[in-house]
């Protein structure tokens, strides 16, 4: 399997993601890490609360140094609304117009990033109204007619009519649905067959966080077992083969490698089978 899918909008996303959310003052330590180990793509937003997008910045160029270019590396930014902001550290004016939030957001993560073009931007949720999802998508669109965005996507986005209405009214087609991936909202069964339709990247965060009881399910045992592999090396390499993007947000170096080698083996279509009636 190649190490990279291409999504509707033409641009190669590596087939495992690096998740950078919650690491606080460790954010350039371990992306540094990650990127060492052989990760190509890098999750972040500009979102100080959850996020340290300068600190990916800085791992980053760190990185640079060292024999890679800057197209070596696929950089996945967001834009966050106001209600997902800390109000006391807001990165853009938080009386502007929405179009110039985007904006400014925006350019924001060009200069932590030190990069002068993003892979890819995503609305972090959708916005209360319709109206206002389409506002932000506009300013998007804009900067992706530019080439200062390559692509564009939604992120926690459950409801399978927002992402049709976004997808029917948008002039540049969502490439990228990213989502948490759990039994309660039935693993976005409907979202992914939607995407998987129109060639848009399903991408999965908190893939093993939500799904302990799967992990520890005797299929996943036994296939784990049968493959000496890990069950969290089984469902991501699971994952891969019917099309979805997962996200690691590990902190261990060994988990970063065991990550990185899903793609070193292959699970039978009878395999995958099994785990399909799990979901």
């Amino acid at each position: 399997m190649n190490s990279f899918i291409t999504s509707n909008a033409q641009v190669p996303v590596p087939r495992i993601i690096y998740g950078t959310a919650w690491k606080k003052a460790d954010t350039q330590r371990l992306v540094r890490l990650a990127i060492q180990n052989g990760f190509r793509g890098i999750d972040t937003a500009c979102q100080p609360k959850h996020y340290d997008e300068a600190g990916v910045g800085a791992a980053v160029a760190a990185s640079l140094t060292q024999g890679l270019t800057s197209t070596d590396l696929y950089l996945q930014t967001k834009f966050t609304s106001l209600s997902g902001q800390d109000p006391n550290r807001i990165p853009y004016d938080p009386n502007a117009p929405l179009a110039q939030q985007v904006a400014q957001s925006v350019a924001v993560s060009l200069e932590n990033l030190h990069t002068d073009y993003l892979d890819c931007v995503l609305l972090h949720s959708p916005m209360p109204k319709m109206a206002q999802s389409m506002a932000v998508w506009r300013a998007l669109e804009t900067l992706a007619d530019t080439g200062v965005v390559r692509q564009l996507g939604i992120s926690n986005c459950y409801r399978l009519d927002d992402l049709k209405s976004l997808n029917e009214a948008a002039r540049i087609k969502p490439a990228i649905v990213q989502n948490r991936f759990y039994a309660d909202t039935d693993y976005d069964s409907e979202i992914r067959t939607y995407c998987g339709q129109r060639q848009i990247i399903y991408q999965s965060f908190w893939t093993l966080s939500a799904n302990p009881q799967l992990l520890a399910h005797k299929t996943m045992s036994a296939l784990a077992s049968a493959h000496n592999r890990t069950a969290a090396q089984i469902l991501f390499r699971y994952l891969t083969q019917i099309g979805v993007v997962p996200l690691t947000g590990t902190k261990s170096e060994t988990h970063m490698r065991q990550d990185l080698s899903i793609l070193d083996f292959e699970l039978s279509h009878v395999e995958q089978g099994t785990i399909d009636k799990l979901l």
